[in-house]
């Protein structure tokens, strides 16, 4: 249902809308809203017409056939990673066969990391081995590892509180999970944190609404200035389980073995593709999603999903043979887990024709139940977005949200480009797949 939000929203806006950009972004529109609302209106023929063929028609399943055979053919595509490079051209490829429009590739310097063997076995008070993921960039362990006392914290105001006893030690942090947003600072910055006050290693509770013994990975940041250390995150069930050790006052002892290593930058790219626009071509509506993963899952949710919804979005439309007036772009973003850099790149390439980009959108929050779109840009723009999503009300997915978001897109947002982004239902088994789609 993902990709009929990405579709809706993409035709509306691309045929519609003569004034462009300016309704949304700088509001200075001529045209009435009972204008514009009578012409989205207008547009319900099309809508029908996408929902058959997407939900009842040759699309049905598709964009989860061509995830699959993408997943089973490649697997993990870590930054840096030859699956990675692999499945960028096999995207390629694809895109070409579709028949979409200026398919080609924009390079990229992204970081390369392997993870290496890794393990943390508790020596004190019992004999423990524990499950662990390291954390993207960390350095590694001298080869027999760290073995120190553990110091338990519950936030950075009871590390800084307890600063002197964490010197020598591995800090390991058993946070509250409060939402994905601010609990994640921990494995962002805990190393950093931890180091500054001499510990010799972190390890972090993974940034999780629930757990079944299964540690998360993701990125992590060091300092300029500030020693490096190795980190890792750990389950949430061994962070509770230290955490009561220590209320008792036992001595807890871990070893830690990391064999990761830091390779220089290697080769990328973003995979473009378009449908380009019949009156208005060097206006843009950007679409997309990542194509990178970590190297503990198939990468199927996050984002491979994400990208497949986007590319489905652009097929859809080429499907039913429309033409819009404004430059539907596919990006399928690289290196987004090591902090957007893809999207970074990319924006540092194209920002000189900021003001031709009408809306920026991205997937990358799971492939569940989608209740709506998170919007952000002006109120007079969230109206007409409103119109839009009324479109949707035969699969009932009507909602428009504030804050929207991502990685990838966020430089564009900043810029004030506006954005959109798919809402889970709360109601959806995980609240939050950069969490679960992390684990092993």
């Amino acid at each position: 249902m993902k990709f009929l939000l990405f579709t809706f929203v993409g035709v509306v806006h691309l045929f519609s809308l003569n004034s462009g950009k300016a309704i949304y972004k700088n509001d200075n529109s001529q045209r009435t809203f009972q204008e514009i609302k009578e012409e989205v209106a207008r547009y319900g023929d099309v809508a029908k017409a996408i929902i058959n063929l997407a939900v009842y028609g040759k699309a049905q399943n598709r964009s989860y056939e061509r995830l699959a055979l993408l997943v089973d053919t490649v697997g993990p595509r870590p930054s840096g990673s030859k699956s990675l490079e692999k499945a960028i051209q096999i995207m390629y490829q694809n895109l070409q066969e579709d028949g979409l429009e200026n398919v080609h590739l924009e390079p990229v310097k992204i970081p390369h990391w392997e993870r290496g063997e890794e393990s943390a076995v508790m020596l004190e008070p019992r004999i423990h081995k524990m499950a662990i993921l390291g954390l993207g960039s960390s350095i590694g362990t001298p080869p027999e590892g760290i073995t120190a006392e553990v110091l338990v914290v519950t936030s950075f105001k009871e590390l800084q509180r307890r600063a002197r006893e964490a010197r020598g030690k591995i800090v390991v942090y058993n946070q509250p999970y409060v939402n994905y947003s601010k609990t994640v600072q921990y494995r962002v910055r805990g190393a950093v944190e931890a180091a500054k006050v001499g510990a010799l290693a972190s390890l972090i509770r993974s940034v999780a609404s629930f757990s079944v013994y299964s540690p998360h990975t993701g990125i992590q940041e060091y300092q300029d200035g500030v020693p490096k250390i190795p980190t890792a995150c750990i389950t949430v069930e061994d962070a509770e389980m230290m955490s009561r050790m220590a209320s008792r006052g036992n001595r807890i002892v871990i070893q830690l073995k990391m064999g990761a290593k830091n390779y220089p930058d290697a080769d990328s790219f973003n995979t473009v593709a378009e449908i380009i626009g019949s009156k208005y071509p060097e206006q843009v509506v950007l679409v997309s999603g990542h194509l990178d993963s970590w190297d503990v899952g198939q990468g199927a949710m996050d984002d491979g999903g994400g990208a497949f919804i986007s590319w489905e979005a652009l097929s859809l439309i080429k499907d039913l043979g429309l033409r819009p007036k404004r430059t539907l772009r596919l990006v399928l973003w690289t290196a987004e887990e090591q902090g957007g850099i893809g999207g970074f790149q990319y924006y540092q390439s194209h920002k000189a024709n900021i003001s031709n980009y009408s809306l920026v959108m991205e997937s990358d929050e799971g492939t569940f139940l989608p209740s709506g779109l998170q919007f952000t840009g002006s109120e007079k723009a969230r109206a007409i977005v409103e119109e839009v999503m009324t479109l949707l009300q035969p699969v009932n997915i009507t909602q428009v949200f504030r804050a929207g978001e991502g990685t990838d897109i966020n430089f564009w947002i900043q810029a004030g480009v506006p954005d959109l982004e798919s809402a889970i239902s709360p109601k959806s088994p995980i609240s939050s797949t950069r969490s679960w789609s992390q684990s092993t």
